[in-house]
């Protein structure tokens, strides 16, 4: 799939949740990305990676229909982003914990604290210099949760399997549902605001790692760092 180019055509129906049949009765933020790049209708096209469309998904029917709108400014820069690298399951599930750990519910919080340790592991398997480059935004996370972090310390230690047990794309998904989740239902002032700055993040920590090919589908011309923490 090339990069695509462009920017969002001047009509557009309006955001909504969920899957539609046709763009007449609406469409989410991955079904909109299919038509801008040419496939089929669909809420699972082949532009975007899997892992980084279910977030997508996720952070489109768990944003507020006040702000939901404001996704659409993102959707060009999914497009093209896709590949067989292992890094970007594990890194788009890792960003989703690092930003939902901090505001999400206890019981979510732990969930949470378990799969950022998860991911941090399969990082340093797959790829130790992510892993290194990673580490601040993952110490950062825990830091605001560390009664969570104990606990998942104590739990990972208890499961013996854990170190064999394999990363795959639903573990990946399991986590960005707890995150976003979380974050959408997080006691703070703005979480559609996290819900949208999570969202592009993943999409520059994906572009990052697919390398400088993909720059060309941003609609922005902002430098990719990875990872971003502020």
């Amino acid at each position: 799939m090339k990069p695509v180019q462009g920017s969002l055509p001047d009509i557009m129906p309006v955001l909504s949740r969920g899957k539609h049949r046709t763009p007449k009765s609406g469409g989410c933020f991955m079904e909109f990305a299919s038509y801008l790049a040419g496939e089929s209708w669909s809420d699972h096209p082949a532009c975007t990676h899997p892992v980084l469309a279910s977030l997508a998904r996720m952070v489109n029917d768990c944003s507020s229909d006040d702000s939901r709108s404001r996704l659409a400014l993102l959707i060009p820069s999914v497009i093209g982003l896709t590949g067989s690298d292992r890094r970007i399951e594990v890194m788009v599930a890792l960003r989703t914990g690092c930003e939902a750990l901090p505001v999400a519910s206890l019981d979510r919080q732990r969930a949470l604290a378990v799969g950022v340790l998860t991911c941090e592991r399969n990082a340093s398997v797959l790829d130790p210099a992510l892993a290194e480059r990673v580490r601040p935004l993952i110490r950062a996370a825990l830091d605001q949760a560390p009664d969570a972090e104990r606990w998942a310390r104590d739990f990972i230690g208890s499961v013996h399997s854990w170190s064999h047990t394999k990363f795959t794309p639903r573990t990946a998904d399991t986590i960005i549902r707890v995150g976003v989740q979380g974050i959408g239902e997080a006691c703070i002032a703005d979480p559609d605001a996290r819900l949208y700055t999570l969202l592009e993040r993943a999409i520059d920590d994906c572009r990052s790692l697919l390398g400088s090919a993909v720059l060309t589908a941003s609609t922005t011309d902002r430098t990719v760092h990875l990872p971003a923490l502020a």
